[in-house]
């Protein structure tokens, strides 16, 4: 089985950069088989936390009796004061740093100094297709999720329920982010059983029994915690009255999935087709910041309900998720639909679980769960895309020329 694990990271990094990843996406072991020789500092441990929480200053004296040209900090959100003695560190000694994290909030809400852009943003994911090659399987990625120690196990049940323990009672008890646990355990079902639809607080709000503004900052913490994201509403130029609600999805399909006690999922089911759209916006997401690709993510929705899953840039690529495994015009709605309303939409995909691909009279590709991935990350679905959109400008020699070289899986 391929366990590499992506982004690629340089043996000798030429810029410190942050590397964050919701908890157990192997962050801390991708960087040391990566940095075996760096000069480590793991937060995790109580002795470094409590050395450097009552001296941050400590990290200057260690680094004078023992220099080194790269310092790995494992969960840097642990200590925030510590990010200034990295800040003078690196103005005043040239010394490189990779921070690693589960959790920006901290960092944040205390107004830490996050370096002034001297310090790059790289993102590690669970498990994408590319990484697994030949031994990726669909209905296991629907049902243990992506986080590596899930996707390997053949039971995944156990460790999944107590990957949910464990964060609320490290993540969320242990650092004081919500008052009331058993309120926030509440609102963590509830927005399970919401996830990948439009975000309701109010609804949301009635179930758990509070009020719409702490759904919306429970909402922010998941966000925060990076075990979610909002998918925002495509609105460039509406022609009919579209949806302004951003959709949410969690980072995790299977932790999505335990919280809203979905029970193993099925090809055939409505739940494997919503469970199998949360894995797509999980690839996209993870092409983006893998290829290091600068193009937004939104959905389109029309009042009256015709959708598309995920629209590309300023409509270079419309994306619509099927679970089906003979699709048929009723399910080519949405995507021709925005093309009536939006006609700049380059390439429309639809992805479902036909058995081979397959283009349609008005130029639709509709492709198996497995091509789409596959030709996702040969670059063959949104770099075409884009320059097809680009096509006939003088932007298009450019985009060739920047495109950074491809990661490695």
């Amino acid at each position: 089985m391929v366990l590499s694990r992506a982004p690629r990271l340089e043996p000798r990094p030429a810029d410190s950069y942050f590397l964050w990843g919701p908890r157990q996406t192997g962050k801390s072991s991708l960087l040391r088989a990566t940095y075996p020789d760096a000069f480590r500092i793991d937060l995790l441990t109580s002795d470094d936390f409590v050395r450097y929480t009552r001296r941050p200053a400590t990290l200057r004296d260690d680094l004078a009796a023992h220099p080194a040209e790269l310092v790995v900090v494992d969960e840097v959100q642990k200590v925030p004061a510590l990010l200034d003695e990295v800040h003078w560190l690196i103005e005043n000694r040239g010394t490189r740093f990779v921070l690693c994290g589960s959790s920006a909030r901290k960092l944040r809400r205390g107004h830490a100094n996050l370096l002034g852009g001297r310090a790059l943003r790289r993102e590690l994911f669970g498990f994408v297709s590319a990484e697994l090659g030949r031994d990726f399987d669909l209905v296991r990625a629907l049902n243990h999720g992506g986080l590596p120690r899930h996707y390997l196990r053949d039971s995944a049940g156990p460790l999944l329920r107590a990957y949910v323990n464990d964060y609320l009672k490290e993540e969320i008890a242990a650092e004081g982010i919500v008052r009331n646990l058993p309120t926030f355990a509440t609102f963590l079902s509830a927005a399970a059983l919401a996830d990948a639809e439009q975000v309701n607080y109010a609804t949301i709000a009635r179930d758990c029994g509070v009020s719409a503004p702490t759904v919306r900052s429970y909402f922010e913490v998941l966000v925060d915690t990076l075990l979610g994201r909002f998918l925002p509403a495509y609105t460039r130029r509406p022609k009919r009255r579209v949806a302004q609600t951003p959709k949410f999805y969690f980072a995790d399909v299977a932790v999505a999935g335990v919280l809203a006690k979905r029970g193993r999922v099925e090809p055939g089911s409505a739940l494997f087709g919503k469970a199998l759209e949360s894995w797509i916006c999980h690839e996209l997401h993870a092409y983006r910041a893998y290829r290091e690709r600068d193009f937004a993510l939104s959905y389109w929705r029309l009042a009256g309900g015709t959708e598309v899953d995920f629209v590309v840039g300023n409509g270079a690529c419309a994306i619509e998720v099927k679970a089906t495994s003979h699709a048929h015009a009723d399910h080519l709605k949405g995507l021709r639909e925005i093309r009536v309303d939006h006609p700049e939409i380059g390439r429309r995909i639809l992805v479902s679980l036909d058995p081979r691909p397959r283009r349609t009279e008005d130029g639709i590709d509709i492709l198996p769960a497995s091509d789409f991935l596959q030709r996702l990350w040969a670059d063959q679905i949104i770099d075409e895309a884009v320059a097809s959109s680009w096509k006939g400008t003088d932007a298009l020699p450019l985009l060739r020329a920047r495109q950074p070289r491809r990661a490695s899986f």
